[in-house]
């Protein structure tokens, strides 16, 4: 019989690294061009429609590079497109979203104590607000605030501090920071595919057809690329966060998601000003930091537990607590996993339980059977520290007969 757990742990893995290799392509692309953009000036004798021009030197030679505003007098023969970074970031996000957070809902996604819904409502709610999030940023962006490029990026500030606000009041405090990251990913995505990529093909059929293209269509794509740009920061944060407890897990856990959107902003803002030869505006590094600082002293806040700390195992769960192996199972998890994996560790030096994992109730140890099989049953990833705890082959073998004969019971 094939192990579906380990084929799914792999399907994961494949899904994360996919995600992980199309958003280096992505960010790699939209960082140089913004950069490219703000560093281009003009001279006398530009070829007619060139708005600017840069020299760089890279890889042993120099680069000629001219930007046209709107377009050329003419269509290149050849034209290089950046797309498909974009779509295959998305796509491999939401893969993963599917993966770990809609197949496992009852543990990652679903925290009876915030909202207590079924699997198939938390999803519906998950993706309505996706949906809802870029129908809303679109709306804005081409309302009149929209024509003030500082009032709608004030204004946008509010709907993401909603954002964090609201999905920490539905999900799992590791869900709700992983759902910042996936409707600020849509958004930037979304601007791609809808906004973007479709004025570029606008204007190369205008000129294909011989008419002048309208410039405003380069306006509206630049404005959407700018926010790209400014948004990328704290995406990477979110995407980053599920492995930190101490900021998804925390009693201001939806202001610390604010707060890093500030962040990531001022670090932008620094490098962009630097790239359009603005200045040096090293107060921003000064600002990011005091702001991580206060961000460090929210999550000291006595933490609301989130993820795993369910009173009563779920309907899934039932069969690993049912399970004639259970009992040993527990024995060895309570002895050398509990220390840390606690709301309350004991193990010198931790003082929040890794990944928010917490194994220190029956309950608990049934949620994460699978996470307790794929780390210290099928693979020896724990304990830590080279099995620091010093679980015997015995045990593990017991942890592999018990998920497996379970599993088969559910």
């Amino acid at each position: 019989m094939p192990d579906y757990a380990v084929i799914w742990e792999w399907v994961n893995f494949a899904a994360r690294w996919l995600h992980v290799i199309t958003a280096i392509a992505w960010i790699g692309s939209s960082f140089y061009f913004v950069a490219l953009d703000l560093g281009l000036r003009q001279r006398a004798g530009m070829p007619d429609g060139a708005s600017g021009e840069e020299w760089q030197v890279h890889g042993g030679g120099f680069y000629h590079i001219q930007k046209y505003m709107v377009a050329p007098s003419f269509m290149p023969e050849h034209l290089t497109w950046f797309k498909w970074e974009a779509y295959t970031t998305w796509i491999s996000g939401f893969a993963m979203l599917c993966i770990v957070y809609y197949s496992g809902a009852h543990l990652f996604l679903i925290d009876p104590n915030v909202l207590d819904v079924s699997a198939p409502v938390a999803i519906g709610i998950s993706i309505a607000s996706i949906v809802l999030g870029w129908i809303i940023y679109d709306l804005l962006c081409k309302s009149p605030i929209g024509k003030s490029d500082t009032g709608l990026m004030v204004l946008l500030f509010f709907v993401l501090v909603f954002a964090s606000w609201g999905y920490t009041h539905l999900f799992t405090g590791r869900a709700a920071f992983l759902h910042l990251g996936a409707f600020t990913a849509t958004i930037m995505s979304a601007n791609v595919f809808f906004i973007i990529i479709p004025n570029q093909k606008k204007v190369v059929a205008d000129l294909i057809a011989g008419k002048v293209p309208d410039p405003r269509l380069g306006k509206q794509a630049k404005q959407r690329s700018v926010h790209n740009n400014y948004l990328t920061l704290p995406v990477l944060f979110f995407m980053l966060s599920n492995h930190y407890p101490l900021a998804f897990a925390t009693k201001f856990n939806w202001i610390i998601g604010a707060l890093i959107f500030l962040i990531g902003v001022l670090i932008r803002h620094y490098f962009n000003s630097v790239h359009a030869r603005k200045g040096n505006p090293t107060w921003t590094w000064l600002a990011a930091a005091l702001l991580f600082v206060i961000v460090m002293w929210l999550s000291t806040v006595p933490k609301v537990l989130t993820g795993g700390e369910h009173a009563r195992a779920s309907v899934a769960a039932q069969p690993f607590l049912a399970s004639a192996d259970f009992p040993a199972v527990r024995d060895t998890v309570m002895g050398r996993c509990s220390m840390c994996h606690a709301a309350q560790p004991s193990f010198e030096g931790i003082h929040q339980a890794p990944r928010g994992v917490m194994l220190d109730t029956d309950a608990r140890i049934a949620e994460h059977a699978q996470l307790i099989y794929l780390e210290a049953g099928a693979s020896h990833a724990m304990p830590p520290g080279g099995n620091i705890t010093q679980i015997t082959p015995a045990e593990r073998a017991k942890i592999v007969a018990w998920y497996r004969s379970a599993s088969k019971a559910e």
